[in-house]
């Protein structure tokens, strides 16, 4: 180096660039070599840290230097913290954290510091106090360049970033209340009060973790008795009140509209929400420390002096939207019997100017409350108010209307046994929100709010008074229905299916929110022979159909067995039909119909009929990998519904042809790369190799073993090349679980058949070492080694035969998934 120092930067630079390629997944090394080769750098660090250090003398060179000793740190190589700290790579990184050429790469080297003194194989923090120790007053010199105008925003950011990894990392130590953690954490409220969001936001995460030690329990156990537990957590709570009080303070006005709000472009909209989301984080977390009503408390005080405001002409919306954004966002942390500032509030809210943005945080905010609305002392009165403020917020935009029609939900959920004596008053509102009658502004969609709202109140009815109310609220949306098949078919064949579907899912709220089975099971009943007509004459269009069978999967999963003789009728439909249209929902209709009275021995011959029925169809569309991934609907819910069958009547399903014809369909079809699909026939083959882990499928397990037995090579075959390539790398768990199922269901067996299969494999692609590795995990998993263990290793096998797109192709050549018997058993 002294004799060639024209070599010294290219020397730096793969002394950087060396340790990150242990982080570089992109480089198709096996995961041993990787081990070994971080392994190989960290017995080297010594001499690494030696000759950057030597590297030192060299003024123009220390930036590149710095650089590559924040490579070597991120490889946590356990260095103790009393040697770094007197180390003069550290000393020189933490001189120049003020320098202006240095600063940069000083700050990612005690940023990567900060990193190492946390990190599980450094030994623990207390080792590294003496480092932490050295850091800590440095970077806390810092402080006063926050505020430093003249200052570049990026550099800036960088000692913003510092005092954030800092609160990041030694959150614990922070978090016990010192007279040092108080100045950290002043410096924190310091970044967090910048003007610059970007910059202010890096504290965020911390708020939320501290927060999060100061008020769970676990944070206090090694304190002993109950007595110091609760002492020392009243203690800590009370050094950091101050602290989270100014908290919310410094946050409010990041939530509030720009002035010129109305001209922000969609992304620029969107950010701003991004915004309101992450402060109203920070505020829950304020709220868990404070506890809800103190943060009421300060949070009222800012939308009073918005409101003071107010008259004379000056009708400014924004402070006041602010406060009320606010709190809203704590309003699950509010005592239902806050009886100081939330009637101020409630009462409030009818003088306040009709401006959309406004009143839409406005219902937004009543629905928020609706707990606290139930329990107040003027329930009644409040509740009118409130009323008829929502029914201006239906009257007044899109985005009000939305607002209002969720607070209207929420209120008749929370309030709905004040509310059942008024359901006359509340039918007029959602009569002319569903109807569209007048000047509301309730879209199709949010119309199923004031749906679900009345319903809920119909669950608190007495069942005549239930039944009578449920007519009632059918009866807007089964007009339309009815008056379109009166008209004959043709011009039910010819309708628009959002003309029909707009009805049939408000009646599939009614059936999923009125917690009335008798009631439901007897409307039901009512409407069927309009479900009939609609079924017989659009059971082509699949809008339509998906529409109609979620209505009827609701009205089955409440009614349960006070269905009658409509279900009958019903499963005859979908049985018929799905013969002739082939559509995915009839499948999923039919699950719910199996989780119901799967076990019921009443409905065993018709349960049975059907199942063979839909199985029987759906094996025969689906006969290659091509079929699955032209209809992955029909795949996915087809499977689900055997998961079902297993579950709720392995005694028809089981014994029945289906059973093995669903094997062999889900090996020909499991490879398809739609998600949900591959992921259904998968969970089904994991719960036939489970089969003994279920309560009602255990006396059936010889029926089982003569259908796996038979296909077990082929099915591991397919299974290791899912594993291996055949499949994303996404699903790789999950094909995990399903191959330790198997081995732990077949045990010797499965593992002879995982010895055939890897031995497809050529040993340029996985070597005798990792193949044994393999077979041993398989084989703990049979021994009943905890499963969560045993991910890792599969996955390290997966990594091995990803890691090219050649070793990829060998490892799907060997093994050819989709060859359905390529594997004979002896």
């Amino acid at each position: 180096m002294n004799s060639h120092p024209e070599y010294i930067p290219g020397f730096l630079e793969l002394l950087t660039v060396l340790p990150e390629e242990v982080f570089n997944y992109k480089i198709a090394a096996r995961p041993e070599r990787r081990r070994q080769f971080e392994k190989e750098l960290t017995s080297q660090m010594t001499i690494a840290l030696d000759i950057l250090t030597a590297c030192l003398k060299i003024n123009e060179l220390k930036e590149q230097v710095l650089d590559a000793f924040a490579s070597w740190l991120r490889l946590q190589h356990g260095i103790p913290g009393s040697v770094l700290a007197s180390h003069p790579l550290v000393l020189t990184a933490l001189s120049s954290l003020n320098s202006d050429i240095l600063s940069e790469a000083a700050v990612n080297v005690i940023s990567e510091l900060i990193h190492y003194t946390t990190a599980g194989n450094s030994g623990g923090i207390f080792v590294q106090m003496p480092l932490i120790q050295t850091i800590v007053p440095q970077v806390m010199n810092l402080k006063e360049q926050l505020r430093d105008s003249s200052k570049d925003e990026e550099d800036v950011k960088a000692i913003a970033r510092l005092f954030a990894d800092m609160g990041d990392s030694y959150v614990e130590l922070i978090a016990t209340g010192s007279d040092e953690a108080v100045m950290i954490v002043n410096a924190l409220l310091e970044v967090a009060s910048h003007p610059e969001y970007d910059i202010a936001s890096m504290t965020f995460n911390f708020w939320h973790s501290l927060q999060y030690i100061l008020t769970k329990r676990d944070s206090y156990i090694s304190f002993g008795n109950e007595a110091s537990i609760e002492m020392e957590k009243s203690r800590r709570l009370q050094v950091f009140r101050p602290v989270y009080e100014s908290l919310v303070s410094l946050v409010i006005f990041r939530v509030q509209y720009p002035q010129d709000y109305q001209n922000l472009s969609i992304e620029d909209l969107k950010e701003f929400k991004q915004t309101r989301y992450a402060v109203a984080d920070v505020l829950t977390d304020a709220a868990s420390v404070l506890g809800g009503d103190a943060t009421l408390k300060i949070l009222y005080v800012k939308l009073a002096e918005a409101q003071a405001c107010w008259g004379n002409g000056n009708n400014e919306w924004r402070p006041a939207e602010a406060a009320l954004f606010c709190i809203r966002a704590i309003a699950s942390y509010v005592s239902v019997v806050e009886a100081e500032v939330m009637p101020k509030i409630m009462s409030s809210f009818l003088e306040f100017p009709h401006q959309p943005q406004l009143l839409q945080t406005v219902c937004l905010t009543i629905g928020a409350y609706s707990k606290w609305l139930n329990t107040a002392s003027d329930a009644l009165p409040l509740l009118s108010s409130v009323m008829k403020i929502l029914m201006q917020g239906m009257g007044t935009s899109e985005d009000s209307a939305a607002a209002a029609a969720i607070a209207f939900r929420h209120i008749c959920d929370d309030c709905r046994r004040k509310l059942s004596g008024y359901f006359d008053d509340l039918f007029s509102i959602y009569q002319r929100a569903v109807i569209g009658e007048g000047s509301f502004k309730v879209s199709a969609e949010d119309s199923l709010h004031l749906v679900e709202a009345l319903s809920m109140v119909i669950t608190e009815l007495p069942p005549d008074l239930a039944k009578q109310a449920l007519e009632k609220l059918c009866l807007p949306v089964v007009t339309p229905l009815q008056e379109v098949i009166n008209q004959g078919p043709e011009v039910l064949e010819k309708k628009l299916a959002r003309e029909l579907t707009v009805h049939i899912d408000r009646l599939a709220y009614i059936f999923r929110y009125v917690s009335q089975p008798e009631a439901v099971a007897d409307a039901i009943q009512r409407l069927w022979p309009i479900f009939k007509a609609i079924f017989d004459l659009r059971a082509w269009d699949m809008q339509i159909m998906e529409s109609l069978c979620r209505a009827c999967k609701y009205a089955v999963r409440t009614s349960g067995r006070f269905m009658g003789i409509t279900i009958g009728a019903m499963l005859e439909e979908i049985q018929g039909l799905y013969q002739q249209h082939r559509q995915p929902c009839f499948l999923y209709l039919s699950s719910e119909v199996i989780k119901i009275f799967g076990s019921d021995p009443s409905c065993a011959s018709y349960l049975k009929n059907l199942i063979e029925v839909l199985f029987k169809h759906t094996t025969c569309l689906l006969m290659k990998i091509e079929d699955f991934t032209a209809r992955p609907d029909i795949a996915d819910d087809c499977f689900l519904l055997a998961s079902r069958c297993l579950r709720y009547c392995p005694q028809l399903f089981i014994p029945s042809a289906a059973f093995p014809s669903l094997v062999d369909c889900s090996m020909i079809g499991v490879t398809v790369q739609h998600r949900e699909a591959s992921n259904s026939m998968l969970s089904f083959l994991t719960d036939v190799f489970d089969l003994a882990k279920s309560g009602m499928g255990e006396e059936y397990l010889s029926i089982r073993n003569s259908v796996i037995i038979p296909r077990g090579a082929n099915v591991t075959r397919i299974l290791l090349a899912s594993l291996s390539g055949a499949l994303p790398s996404s699903r790789v768990e999950t094909v995990a679980y399903a191959l330790l199922a198997l081995t732990r269901g077949f045990g010797l067996s499965a593992l002879e058949w995982a010895r055939e299969s890897v031995s497809l494999v050529p040993m340029s692609a996985v070597t005798e070492v990792e193949r044994t590795r393999f077979l041993q995990t398989l084989s703990d998993a049979a021994s009943g080694a905890d499963i969560s263990s045993l991910i890792t290793p599969i996955e390290e096998l997966s990594d091995v035969c990803r890691r090219n797109r050649t070793v990829q192709e060998i490892v799907q050549e060997a093994l050819r998934p989709l060859e359905l018997n390529l594997v004979t058993v002896s």
